[in-house]
């Protein structure tokens, strides 16, 4: 299972713990593929032709650590699938990506100037939190401060954006946010893509527990009315603040399930709607009475990455290359799409997604080699001793932990038999998703790990989120891997207001990474999802955001 990303990806990229493994035939009687960013598939219909009320029921992969999405442990998909029906955001996005501001929350955002850079929010009037009070340029300044970097205190998913921001001044009143940039900022949309009240933001104690077990204060047509840790359930009712257009749906119930339990609630109708990957999966939802398959290429991937931090075994760039050498990246894909991709292909790039303007192979130098990498372990030192590599006493062996679910493994068990071939033990340790990052991936108790994560429509950010070189914030670099010459590039991207290069220095930047040995990129998501027949606007939203109001059963 993969958890399917609700919120717009502007700022804050999220991470799924699900094997991303399915794609679709261009003879699929579901439509055929389409390439990123030219279509999504969520059954779309007036309101008019949709019941009044209704519970949306959903599936969690694992229960929030944190309602914080932009605290390090709320930075993952099932805590976005949960607030972002609750949350306000900048920009809506359509299917081909492109951005207009959202008019439920701002009635405008405009750049009002370039040198120096400055943005303008202007706040709807009518906005309010949940307990009444109004949204104000107080919340952006708030925000700002939590994640800008100067106090590594507040434990920030993404300083991204933020950390390019001078200052944050009332505009001409409280409903005004004027936002002035101490550094170009070519991604500015992005800043503030979601937005969380002052209370969760106005200090460190603040950030990283006030959203820990629930989210006292939100502002979207729904809000979380029931929060069930026996039953592994939370429920979302209608705000009865909100100023927007009415919702359809009086409720929306998300289940924390296992991923063998998936594609069977799917079938016992105990799900509306449900990621679903490998072929068996798909096949067994297609079949399910009231269930059809809707499909839409998304900004998702999965990956396997190094720990790279100091006092790891991969500490060593130069044993991360040979070894990344040695993973077969193109039959793991073909293994995970048999029979539903024809032509499956791998990853190639840590920015942009195959059908993104930018898109191109940089990975070309950690090419899947085995006598290369066999060799280049012979010139570490690592010797052959019986059917085990050793160096000063100790065995060349290694340890991959995932999300525990097959596809997971069988990726793992191939990578497994390759590196058998050249003197490499790996061990394959399999975690449930609850505690999967904070207890495992997050402290670095790994040497290789695997799972997926969701890219943007502005990519760009997620360089510094995610392959930044900070000891002192680490940010998402869960491989805890870099360079100062990479930061060197990342900032130059980011500070590119020319798309062109941007683009340009962005795959720059990409290279290194490869080069680096910081993590092996598998396969893109297609983004397929098993959906009730009568479930109206929601489906594969490949790169739109759902609007939540539209969702619902048609009469």
């Amino acid at each position: 299972m993969r958890i399917r990303s609700t919120m717009i990806r502007l700022a804050i990229p999220m991470v799924a713990l699900g094997m991303v493994v399915t794609g679709c035939s261009s003879s699929s009687t579901e439509g055929g593929t389409a390439a990123l960013g030219t279509t999504n598939k969520i059954n779309p219909h007036p309101v008019s032709d949709l019941k009044e009320g209704g519970n949306l029921r959903l599936s969690l992969s694992s229960f929030p650590a944190s309602f914080n999405a932009l605290h390090v442990d709320g930075n993952v998909q099932d805590t976005a699938d949960v607030v972002s029906p609750t949350l306000p955001y900048t920009f809506n996005s359509n299917a081909a990506g492109e951005l207009t501001v959202n008019h439920d929350y701002f009635t405008d955002i405009q750049l009002t100037s370039t040198n120096p850079e400055v943005v303008t929010y202007t706040i709807n009037p009518k906005a309010v939190w949940t307990d009444g009070s109004p949204i104000t340029w107080e919340d952006l300044k708030s925000q700002w401060q939590a994640n800008n970097g100067t106090n590594n205190e507040y434990q920030s998913a993404s300083t991204d954006g933020y950390d390019h921001i001078g200052k944050v001044e009332r505009g001409v009143d409280d409903r005004q946010a004027v936002v002035t940039f101490s550094q170009p900022y070519g991604e500015w949309k992005g800043a503030f893509g979601q937005l969380y009240p002052k209370a969760d933001t106005e200090s460190p104690a603040a950030f990283n527990d006030w959203a820990r077990n629930s989210l006292p204060l939100s502002a979207g047509p729904f809000m979380i009315t029931n929060i069930d840790r026996t039953q592994n359930r939370i429920t979302l009712g209608r705000n009865p603040k909100w100023w927007g257009d009415k919702p359809v749906l009086d409720t929306i119930t998300f289940s924390v399930l296992d991923s063998m339990a998936t594609v069977p609630a799917i079938q016992n109708n105990e799900l509306d709607e449900a990621y679903v990957s490998g072929l068996e999966a798909v096949t067994g939802a297609k079949q399910a009475p009231g269930v059809e398959i809707r499909r839409a290429a998304e900004p998702t991937y999965s990956f396997i990455a190094f720990n790279g931090a100091p006092g790891s075994i991969f500490e060593d760039q130069k044993l991360r290359v040979a070894i990344a050498k040695a993973i077969d990246r193109q039959a793991i894909v073909n293994n995970g799409q048999h029979g539903i991709v024809d032509n499956p292909k791998t990853v190639n790039n840590h920015v942009y997604i195959d059908g993104q303007k930018g898109y191109q192979d940089n990975s070309q130098d950690v090419a899947f080699n085995l006598d290369e990498a066999a060799k280049e372990l012979d010139a570490l030192g690592w010797v052959m001793k019986g059917d085990v590599r050793e160096k000063d006493g100790k065995q060349l062996a290694i340890r991959d932990v995932m999300y525990q679910q097959d596809q997971w493994v069988n990726t793992a068990k191939i990578i497994q038999a390759d590196l058998q071939k050249i003197g490499v033990k790996m061990d394959i340790q399999t975690v449930p998703g609850t505690g999967l990052f904070t207890n495992v991936i997050d402290p670095g108790n790994y040497d290789l790990a695997q799972w997926s994560r969701s890219t943007s429509v502005l990519p760009i950010g997620a360089l510094k989120q995610f392959y930044y070189y900070d000891p002192h914030n680490w940010q998402g670099n869960k491989s805890r891997i870099g360079s100062p010459e990479l930061n060197a590039v990342i900032d130059q991207a980011i500070a590119e207001l020319d798309p062109d290069k941007a683009i340009e220095l962005a795959n720059k930047a990409d290279k290194m990474i490869w080069d680096e040995g910081h993590s092996m990129l598998f396969n893109q998501a297609s983004g397929t999802h098993a959906v009730r027949i009568n479930l109206a606007n929601w489906g594969a939203f490949g790169l739109a955001t759902p609007d939540y109001t539209k969702v619902g059963f048609l009469k």
